[in-house]
Protein backbone atom coordinates (compact mmCIF):
# COMPACT_ATOMS: atom_id res chain seq x y z
CA UNK A 1 0.00 0.00 0.00
CA UNK A 2 1.40 3.39 -0.91
CA UNK A 3 2.04 6.25 1.47
CA UNK A 4 -1.01 8.14 0.25
CA UNK A 5 -3.17 5.61 2.10
CA UNK A 6 -1.04 4.87 5.16
CA UNK A 7 -2.19 8.02 6.99
CA UNK A 8 -5.96 8.26 6.72
CA UNK A 9 -7.62 11.63 6.31
CA UNK A 10 -10.07 11.87 9.27
CA UNK A 11 -12.37 14.09 7.21
CA UNK A 12 -12.92 11.33 4.63
CA UNK A 13 -14.76 8.30 5.95
CA UNK A 14 -16.28 5.20 4.51
CA UNK A 15 -20.01 4.58 4.53
CA UNK A 16 -19.77 3.09 8.03
CA UNK A 17 -18.09 6.26 9.34
CA UNK A 18 -14.54 4.91 9.72
CA UNK A 19 -11.59 6.93 8.33
CA UNK A 20 -10.56 5.76 4.88
CA UNK A 21 -7.30 3.82 4.90
CA UNK A 22 -7.66 2.04 8.28
CA UNK A 23 -8.93 -1.32 7.04
CA UNK A 24 -7.00 -4.55 7.60
CA UNK A 25 -4.90 -6.13 4.85
CA UNK A 26 -7.10 -7.51 2.05
CA UNK A 27 -7.30 -11.12 0.91
CA UNK A 28 -4.99 -12.17 -1.89
CA UNK A 29 -6.03 -11.40 -5.45
CA UNK A 30 -6.54 -15.09 -6.25
CA UNK A 31 -9.05 -15.31 -3.40
CA UNK A 32 -10.88 -12.25 -4.67
CA UNK A 33 -11.14 -13.77 -8.14
CA UNK A 34 -12.73 -16.94 -6.76
CA UNK A 35 -15.19 -14.95 -4.65
CA UNK A 36 -15.94 -12.78 -7.66
CA UNK A 37 -16.75 -15.67 -9.98
CA UNK A 38 -19.09 -17.30 -7.49
CA UNK A 39 -20.78 -14.04 -6.59
CA UNK A 40 -21.41 -12.96 -10.18
CA UNK A 41 -23.05 -16.24 -11.14
CA UNK A 42 -25.26 -16.26 -8.05
CA UNK A 43 -26.23 -12.58 -8.26
CA UNK A 44 -27.17 -12.71 -11.94
CA UNK A 45 -29.25 -15.86 -11.44
CA UNK A 46 -31.12 -14.41 -8.47
CA UNK A 47 -31.74 -11.15 -10.28
CA UNK A 48 -33.07 -12.93 -13.36
CA UNK A 49 -35.37 -15.05 -11.21
CA UNK A 50 -36.74 -11.98 -9.46
CA UNK A 51 -37.27 -10.17 -12.74
CA UNK A 52 -39.13 -13.12 -14.25
CA UNK A 53 -41.43 -13.64 -11.26
CA UNK A 54 -42.03 -10.33 -9.47
CA UNK A 55 -45.12 -8.58 -10.74
CA UNK A 56 -46.56 -11.67 -12.42
CA UNK A 57 -50.35 -11.55 -12.65
CA UNK A 58 -52.44 -13.85 -10.52
CA UNK A 59 -54.02 -16.92 -12.06
CA UNK A 60 -56.60 -16.00 -14.68
CA UNK A 61 -55.28 -12.49 -15.29
CA UNK A 62 -53.70 -11.36 -18.53
CA UNK A 63 -50.00 -10.56 -18.51
CA UNK A 64 -49.37 -6.89 -19.20
CA UNK A 65 -46.80 -6.65 -21.98
CA UNK A 66 -45.34 -3.18 -22.62
CA UNK A 67 -45.07 -2.06 -26.23
CA UNK A 68 -41.75 -2.53 -27.98
CA UNK A 69 -41.20 1.24 -28.09
CA UNK A 70 -42.35 1.85 -24.50
CA UNK A 71 -40.33 3.47 -21.73
CA UNK A 72 -40.39 0.15 -19.85
CA UNK A 73 -38.82 -1.90 -22.64
CA UNK A 74 -36.41 0.81 -23.82
CA UNK A 75 -35.19 1.47 -20.29
CA UNK A 76 -34.66 -2.23 -19.56
CA UNK A 77 -32.68 -2.71 -22.77
CA UNK A 78 -30.55 0.44 -22.57
CA UNK A 79 -29.92 0.32 -18.83
CA UNK A 80 -28.80 -3.29 -19.20
CA UNK A 81 -26.06 -2.10 -21.56
CA UNK A 82 -25.19 0.84 -19.28
CA UNK A 83 -25.03 -1.39 -16.20
CA UNK A 84 -22.99 -4.06 -17.99
CA UNK A 85 -20.20 -1.57 -18.53
CA UNK A 86 -20.46 -0.50 -14.90
CA UNK A 87 -20.08 -4.14 -13.86
CA UNK A 88 -17.11 -4.50 -16.22
CA UNK A 89 -15.29 -1.53 -14.72
CA UNK A 90 -16.13 -2.53 -11.15
CA UNK A 91 -14.80 -6.04 -11.82
CA UNK A 92 -11.45 -4.60 -12.89
CA UNK A 93 -11.31 -2.47 -9.74
CA UNK A 94 -12.36 -5.27 -7.42
CA UNK A 95 -9.60 -7.57 -8.65
CA UNK A 96 -6.88 -4.96 -9.07
CA UNK A 97 -7.37 -1.92 -6.84
CA UNK A 98 -4.91 -1.37 -3.99
CA UNK A 99 -7.18 0.64 -1.69
CA UNK A 100 -9.50 -1.71 0.25
CA UNK A 101 -12.23 0.93 0.29
CA UNK A 102 -12.12 1.20 -3.48
CA UNK A 103 -12.38 -2.59 -3.73
CA UNK A 104 -15.31 -2.65 -1.31
CA UNK A 105 -17.15 0.01 -3.27
CA UNK A 106 -16.38 -1.79 -6.54
CA UNK A 107 -17.83 -5.03 -5.14
CA UNK A 108 -21.01 -3.23 -4.06
CA UNK A 109 -21.45 -1.63 -7.49
CA UNK A 110 -20.64 -4.85 -9.31
CA UNK A 111 -23.12 -6.99 -7.41
CA UNK A 112 -25.97 -4.47 -7.20
CA UNK A 113 -25.84 -3.57 -10.88
CA UNK A 114 -25.50 -7.19 -11.95
CA UNK A 115 -28.58 -8.10 -9.89
CA UNK A 116 -30.48 -5.29 -11.62
CA UNK A 117 -29.30 -6.52 -15.02
CA UNK A 118 -30.71 -9.92 -14.11
CA UNK A 119 -34.04 -8.36 -13.18
CA UNK A 120 -34.27 -6.34 -16.38
CA UNK A 121 -33.35 -9.33 -18.50
CA UNK A 122 -36.01 -11.31 -16.65
CA UNK A 123 -38.66 -8.71 -17.52
CA UNK A 124 -37.66 -8.65 -21.16
CA UNK A 125 -37.79 -12.43 -21.36
CA UNK A 126 -41.20 -12.44 -19.70
CA UNK A 127 -42.48 -9.81 -22.13
CA UNK A 128 -41.05 -11.60 -25.17
CA UNK A 129 -38.93 -8.58 -26.05
CA UNK A 130 -35.30 -8.57 -27.30
CA UNK A 131 -32.74 -8.58 -24.49
CA UNK A 132 -30.61 -5.95 -26.21
CA UNK A 133 -31.49 -2.67 -27.93
CA UNK A 134 -31.31 -2.35 -31.70
CA UNK A 135 -30.39 0.89 -33.40
CA UNK A 136 -29.96 4.12 -31.45
CA UNK A 137 -30.11 4.34 -27.68
CA UNK A 138 -32.58 6.40 -25.64
CA UNK A 139 -35.31 6.67 -28.29
CA UNK A 140 -37.74 5.97 -25.43
CA UNK A 141 -36.72 9.35 -24.00
CA UNK A 142 -37.63 11.32 -27.13
CA UNK A 143 -40.06 13.49 -25.19
CA UNK A 144 -37.51 14.39 -22.51
CA UNK A 145 -36.30 17.52 -24.26
CA UNK A 146 -32.90 16.19 -25.27
CA UNK A 147 -30.16 14.25 -23.53
CA UNK A 148 -26.67 14.90 -22.25
CA UNK A 149 -23.73 14.46 -24.58
CA UNK A 150 -22.77 15.43 -28.10
CA UNK A 151 -24.27 12.29 -29.62
CA UNK A 152 -27.75 12.95 -28.22
CA UNK A 153 -30.81 14.23 -30.00
CA UNK A 154 -34.18 15.69 -28.96
CA UNK A 155 -35.81 14.77 -32.27
CA UNK A 156 -36.62 11.19 -31.28
CA UNK A 157 -33.68 9.79 -33.25
CA UNK A 158 -31.99 8.69 -30.04
CA UNK A 159 -28.26 8.66 -29.33
CA UNK A 160 -25.30 6.73 -30.69
CA UNK A 161 -23.72 6.60 -27.22
CA UNK A 162 -25.36 6.82 -23.81
CA UNK A 163 -24.14 9.52 -21.41
CA UNK A 164 -21.35 8.56 -19.05
CA UNK A 165 -20.20 5.53 -21.03
CA UNK A 166 -16.44 4.96 -21.16
CA UNK A 167 -14.80 4.63 -24.55
CA UNK A 168 -12.99 1.48 -25.64
CA UNK A 169 -9.71 3.33 -25.14
CA UNK A 170 -10.66 4.28 -21.58
CA UNK A 171 -11.60 0.69 -20.75
CA UNK A 172 -8.25 -0.46 -22.12
CA UNK A 173 -6.50 2.20 -20.06
CA UNK A 174 -8.32 1.03 -16.92
CA UNK A 175 -7.37 -2.60 -17.56
CA UNK A 176 -3.71 -1.65 -18.08
CA UNK A 177 -3.52 0.58 -15.00
CA UNK A 178 -2.03 -0.63 -11.71
CA UNK A 179 -1.69 0.65 -8.17
CA UNK A 180 -3.08 4.04 -7.18
CA UNK A 181 -3.45 4.96 -10.87
CA UNK A 182 -6.04 2.18 -11.28
CA UNK A 183 -7.90 3.30 -8.15
CA UNK A 184 -8.15 6.91 -9.28
CA UNK A 185 -9.10 6.14 -12.87
CA UNK A 186 -11.83 3.77 -11.72
CA UNK A 187 -13.25 6.41 -9.38
CA UNK A 188 -13.27 8.98 -12.18
CA UNK A 189 -14.84 6.66 -14.78
CA UNK A 190 -17.45 5.29 -12.37
CA UNK A 191 -18.48 8.73 -11.11
CA UNK A 192 -19.02 9.89 -14.69
CA UNK A 193 -20.84 6.63 -15.45
CA UNK A 194 -23.27 7.16 -12.55
CA UNK A 195 -23.81 10.80 -13.50
CA UNK A 196 -24.52 9.82 -17.10
CA UNK A 197 -27.16 7.27 -16.14
CA UNK A 198 -29.04 9.60 -13.78
CA UNK A 199 -31.30 11.11 -16.44
CA UNK A 200 -32.37 7.71 -17.75
CA UNK A 201 -33.15 6.48 -14.23
CA UNK A 202 -35.17 9.61 -13.48
CA UNK A 203 -37.13 9.36 -16.72
CA UNK A 204 -38.00 5.70 -16.11
CA UNK A 205 -38.93 6.36 -12.49
CA UNK A 206 -41.40 9.03 -13.62
CA UNK A 207 -42.79 7.56 -16.85
CA UNK A 208 -42.54 3.78 -16.88
CA UNK A 209 -45.93 2.04 -16.76
CA UNK A 210 -44.96 -1.11 -14.86
CA UNK A 211 -44.58 -0.55 -11.08
CA UNK A 212 -41.58 -2.92 -10.89
CA UNK A 213 -39.75 -0.84 -13.50
CA UNK A 214 -40.48 2.43 -11.71
CA UNK A 215 -39.39 0.95 -8.39
CA UNK A 216 -36.09 -0.38 -9.73
CA UNK A 217 -35.32 2.96 -11.39
CA UNK A 218 -36.04 4.85 -8.15
CA UNK A 219 -33.94 2.49 -6.04
CA UNK A 220 -31.05 2.55 -8.51
CA UNK A 221 -31.14 6.36 -8.66
CA UNK A 222 -30.98 6.66 -4.86
CA UNK A 223 -28.16 4.11 -4.59
CA UNK A 224 -26.11 5.72 -7.34
CA UNK A 225 -26.55 9.19 -5.85
CA UNK A 226 -25.11 7.97 -2.55
CA UNK A 227 -22.30 6.16 -4.36
CA UNK A 228 -21.55 9.29 -6.40
CA UNK A 229 -21.06 11.28 -3.21
CA UNK A 230 -18.67 8.64 -1.90
CA UNK A 231 -16.81 8.46 -5.22
CA UNK A 232 -16.38 12.24 -5.11
CA UNK A 233 -15.05 12.08 -1.55
CA UNK A 234 -12.48 9.46 -2.49
CA UNK A 235 -11.37 11.51 -5.49
CA UNK A 236 -10.99 14.60 -3.29
CA UNK A 237 -8.80 12.63 -0.89
CA UNK A 238 -6.51 11.77 -3.79
CA UNK A 239 -6.38 15.33 -5.09
CA UNK A 240 -8.04 14.16 -8.31
CA UNK A 241 -10.86 15.85 -10.22
CA UNK A 242 -13.97 14.32 -11.82
CA UNK A 243 -14.08 13.76 -15.56
CA UNK A 244 -16.41 16.01 -17.59
CA UNK A 245 -19.69 14.32 -18.46
CA UNK A 246 -19.82 15.51 -22.05
CA UNK A 247 -18.29 13.27 -24.72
Amino acid sequence: MTSEHTTPDPTVTDRAGAPVGTQQAPPRRSQRVVVLALALVAVLAVGFGLGATLGLPSSGDNLSVPAADSVDVGFAQDMTVHHQQGVQMATVAYTGAVDPYVRSLAFDIMTSQLAQVGQMQGWLSLWGRPLAPSGAYMTWMSDAGGHHGAASSSSGAGAATMPGMASAAEISQLRAATGPELDTLFLQLMLRHHQGGAEMLSHAADRAVEPVVRNLAKQAAATQQAESTYLSDLLTQRGATPLPLGN
